[in-house]
């Protein structure tokens, strides 16, 4: 995604240690350990699964802004709180096109689709044979011999 939209990317990041001056400056986790680099704004990064957890939402603003929608999702009127769309401008949602943001209509889509799907395929494994095994070390033991013998692992 980054590449696509011209700007750069972090991944793996751990932590943004700070974001001053244009510039970020991400801890990011790599083979050899932690590294820390700095990008230019604006960035696009990737969080590694180790990062600290989300803070927790602002449970009023959630609940203010939950029937937010775009007028393309709109309830049909008559409908439970549909009132609620003239009441509360904040609710309407900006909703562009690709005309709006000067977008290349063949980079949109199907067409603009860098993965293209032949054929799609729906398999179903069957069972040749089962083997129900005991937790003990003898039966784990005659498994993994097993399946290094067929070559299955190892």
């Amino acid at each position: 995604m980054a590449q696509k939209l011209g700007l750069n990317q972090v991944t793996y990041a751990e932590e943004v240690l700070s974001v001053k001056d244009g510039k970020a400056t991400i801890k990011r986790v790599i083979d050899g350990g932690v590294e820390t680099v700095e990008a230019p704004l604006p960035v696009v990064i990737t969080v590694n699964g180790s990062a600290a957890p989300c803070r927790p939402q602002n449970a009023k603003l959630v609940m203010k802004y939950k029937r937010a929608t775009c007028p393309m999702e709109r309830p049909a009127e008559g409908t439970p709180y549909d009132y609620l769309y003239d009441e509360r401008p904040e609710l309407t949602l900006n909703q562009w096109s690709v005309a709006d943001v000067d977008g290349d209509v063949n980079q949109c889509g199907l067409n603009g689709s860098p993965t293209k799907v032949k054929a799609i395929k729906n398999i179903v494994f069957q069972a040749k044979e089962s083997k129900t095994l005991t937790a003990s070390d003898a039966d784990i033991e005659g498994m993994i011999k097993e399946l290094l013998e067929e070559k299955i692992i190892g």
